[in-house]
Order: structure tokens, then C-alpha cells, then sequence
């Protein structure tokens, strides 16, 4: 007979990884369902200024973790391109340059942190006490083990202001683990300072930009996984919200279509309301999962009217004790050579609230006169925006509390085998996390429903 029927419910990247990956099986057959009217979760780009596919979400993919690499180049995805060599900076009483010498904002030279601007004598002080410090006793805290060896400079004005950035969150509330990178330099070593050098002065060179994109976009990734599961057979149905999952003589019934495994590629409230019934227990975990909500304000403005002060600049980050609504923003513009209008407009953008910073409330006059003031307090600009466009991400980015990773074991041990969860509430933040996550559960629900001989039949 034919082969075995996959699910995946969920049409963000990391479902579209499991569909991808899960068509590899010989006469697979796999379904996709997704609740809105189109494809690729928060990856979604629009005609702004002028311009095709600015993307209104993530605008790359970090390049030295693999997953994501090797994702587009399976997909056939050529034209990329990478951010200019412009430079960061973060706005405390002014705009300071990112020093270097950093591992996710923690110190890993000394030097740069010597000279930078960035933070006080005092905050330099504490920090190169570091080293002479006892080591901590192992803990699930991100805040607290950077203020703990660093001080409270560092950890606000670097750490939770870059982490705080990428992943939303308020990294005093935050687990360690989530950042894998920090967690393995805590775990093995007493001085993180030191720690960092050493794994500086040994991490293999690497050539190639850090950070890759679509030139047209990153709907492109997106929507080249979807065109790969139809163009082999797959059928992808948007429009669609699973609503009950049933056990059905070995496999599994969603909505009355019946299914050897399931991969719930949702995030961790809606894959809740679906386990209700078959993994009571996971279900519970999931739904202790928290959200912060963002909103992405695009401004274009006039060229002519931008400072050469700014030019070479890709943006800066706000510290939590400085922010107001926004927590960082980027000069599209000049972070990418493509993201230039014919008619010399700076296209920018800005990411309003985080865990602990709420927006849900605000309307979106409301959103665009707090980025218009407060991008005008931070940067000594009058800005007369000629073109804005706003995209509210609300429940868009979980929040890894402390000891998350011991949740989500407990959420996989109560799970039958052909039914996964994966994405980004669960194993890591970020488009490579994610396409690592749909692949990781896509073979795990293949491995699970494959017959004693190793073939689907």
C-alpha cells in the first residue's frame, strides 16, 4: 500500500523544514497546514518605499551555525547577500560604539573595554575584577551571573541589551542555557573574562559574512521550502486551524483526517490546546510557556535631511534602563546596499517592546509618534518620515525562563513517539534554531513511524 501520512501543522519556517525533510522518506505523503491565509509564520517581507520585499520581521540568517546554510543551498537559493560593513552602536546618553572583543556582550579582551565610551570608570573597574573572582555556583540565571561577574554596566549596557535584543526578553528573568554560547564558557571555566579570550584566540577562522539573506527577501527561503513540498508531491493547505487530535488505531485523527505521525510545528499554547487530549501533561507545560509581543515600525525619510554623523552607522541598541518603548533600531539603508530607493531615501527600522515592556496596547498613531520622539530624542534628528509602515508580532517570541530546557524534556517525555513539537518555543530562537528544530522532529516522527524494516509501507 502507500505510504505512511505525515502532518505538519504549522506553515512558519520550522514547519516547512519538517515538510521538507519528512518528503525525503520514499512515498511519504505530507500534508501542511497552516490557520492564516499564507505561508512563512513571522518571516514576511512587503513593497515598501518604493522598494520590493522589505522584510518586515528577521532580515538574515546567522551563517556560523549551519542549519540555516544548508536549508537555502538544498532549496537552491543563490543570489544572497550580507550586511555592509556598517557598525552598531548603543545609544546611552548618547551613541557609543559596540566595543569589541565580545561574546554576546560579555567581555573576551581587554583592551576595547579600556577605551570604550560606553561605560564608566566604575563599570570598567568592576568589570576587570572578574578574574579574581570565586567561581559561581552553578545556576539557570543569565542576569544574575553577569552582574555577578561583571557588574551591572556590563550586563545593561551590553549583555542584556544585545541578548535582549535578539531574543526580546529581560535577560534578568532569562535562562542561562538559552544561550548556549555563555552557558558552556560558565559551566567549564571560573573567569568568564579569561575563558573568552581563550576560546577568541582558538575558535577556528572562519571566512564569509556572518549574516546572509535572500536579496529578494527572507519570504524567499520561505517560500522556495513551500514550492520544494509541492513541486515532490506535498500538499500544503493554508487557511486551516487544526482543532482536535484524536488516537486513531496507531496513529492519529486531527480534524477526521487520519495520520501515521503529527509534528506540531505551533507555538506552545496552540500546540497545548491540541495535546490536550492525548498528553494532558505536556499540554499543561506548554501553556506555562510566556510571550513578549514586538511591533516593527518601517520609516522611510528624506536622504538629504540624514547627518553625515550617521553615515557608516547599521543602527543601535537601547538598554533597558533607557528604554521607553523602543528597544532597538536599524538603518535598513545602510545595513543593506540593496535596501536603497532610487529617490536617496534612509529606509529604517525599529522594534518597540519586549518581555517586561509592553505594546499590545497601542494603536498605531500611538507606535509611530513613540518611535518618530524617541528616535528623535536619541539621534538629535527632526524626522519627517515620508513613508511608515507597522507589523505587530504579538505572542511572537517565548520566553526561556530559567530552567525552560527541563520543561521542554518533561513536555518530550510525555509525548507519544509520532507526535513532536518543534520551532521556537522550545530549543532555540533565531531561523537556523529553527529550521534545526523541524528537521530534528521531522526524523524523529519518520523514525518512529517506520515499520520494523526500516521502509515507510
Amino acid at each position: 500500500m502507500g505510504g505512511r501520512r505525515f502532518l505538519v501543522i504549522g506553515g512558519g519556517v520550522t514547519g516547512l523544514a519538517a515538510g521538507v525533510s519528512l518528503l525525503d522518506e520514499p512515498d511519504a505523503q505530507v500534508e501542511l497546514w497552516e490557520r492564516v491565509d499564507r505561508i512563512g509564520g513571522k518571516i514576511a517581507g512587503s513593497r515598501f518605499a518604493g522598494l520590493d520585499d522589505i522584510d518586515e520581521g528577521a532580515d538574515a540568517y546567522l551563517t556560523r551555525v549551519p542549519a540555516a546554510v544548508a536549508f537555502a543551498r538544498r532549496l537552491g537559493l543563490n543570489d544572497l547577500t550580507a550586511p555592509t560593513d556598517a557598525t552598531a552602536a548603543v545609544w546611552h546618553d548618547g551613541l557609543h560604539p559596540i566595543p569589541g572583543g565580545i561574546v554576546l556582550g560579555m567581555p573576551a579582551a581587554i583592551g576595547p573595554f579600556v577605551t570604550t565610551s560606553l561605560l564608566s570608570w566604575r563599570g570598567k573597574l568592576r568589570a576587570a575584577a572578574e578574574p579574581l573572582l570565586p567561581r559561581r555556583p552553578a545556576d539557570d540565571h543569565l542576569g544574575a551571573l553577569v552582574r555577578q561577574r561583571f557588574g551591572d554596566e556590563v550586563h545593561e549596557r551590553l549583555v542584556d541589551a544585545l541578548v535582549g535584543s535578539i531574543y526580546a526578553t529581560d535577560t534578568d528573568h532569562s535562562s542561562l542555557a538559552a544561550v548556549p554560547q555563555l552557558a558552556q564558557l560558565a559551566e567549564s571555566n571560573r573567569s568568564l573574562l579569561m575563558a573568552g579570550r581563550r576560546a577568541r584566540r582558538t575558535a577556528p577562522s572562519t571566512n564569509g559574512p556572518i549574516f546572509a539573506a535572500p536579496r529578494s527577501g527572507m519570504a524567499t527561503l520561505t517560500q522556495a521550502a513551500a514550492d520544494d513540498i509541492r513541486a515532490r508531491g506535498g500538499t500544503i493547505r493554508t487557511g486551516i486551524a487544526a482543532t482536535t487530535i484524536e488516537s486513531d488505531d496507531g496513529g492519529w485523527r486531527v480534524d477526521g483526517e487520519r495520520f501515521d505521525a503529527v509534528v506540531l510545528a505551533a507555538p506552545a499554547r496552540a500546540a497545548a490546546e491540541l495535546l490536550t487530549g492525548v498528553a494532558p501533561g505536556a499540554a499543561d507545560e506548554l501553556r506555562a510557556i510566556e510571550y513578549a509581543d514586538v511591533i516593527m515600525v518601517r520609516l522611510a525619510v528624506d536622504g538629504t535631511a540624514w547627518p553625515e554623523r550617521l553615515r557608516g552607522r547599521s543602527g543601535y541598541l537601547v538598554p533597558k534602563p533607557d528604554q521607553r518603548h523602543v528597544t532597538a533600531a536599524s538603518f535598513g539603508s545602510q545595513k543593506w546596499a540593496h535596501w536603497q530607493p532610487d529617490d536617496g531615501s534612509q529606509i529604517l527600522r525599529t522594534s518597540l517592546g519586549r518581555d517586561g515592556l509592553p505594546v499590545r496596547h497601542l494603536d498605531d498613531d500611538e507606535a509611530v509618534r513613540h518611535t518618530i520622539d524617541e528616535m528623535n530624542l536619541h539621534l538629535g534628528l527632526d524626522l519627517q518620515p515620508t513613508n511608515i509602515s507597522i507589523t505587530r508580532w504579538f505572542d511572537a517570541f517565548p520566553q526561556y525562563r530559567p530552567h525552560h530546557h527541563e520543561r521542554i524534556a518533561r513536555v518530550e517525555s510525555g509525548l507519544p513517539s509520532t507526535i513532536a513539537v518543534a520551532g521556537a518555543s522550545y530549543r532555540g530562537i533565531g531561523i537556523p534554531a529553527c529550521v534545526a528544530d523541524g528537521t530534528r522532529a521531522a526524523m524523529g516522527v519518520k523514525a518512529a513511524a517506520t515499520g520494523a524494516d526500516g521502509i515507510l509501507t
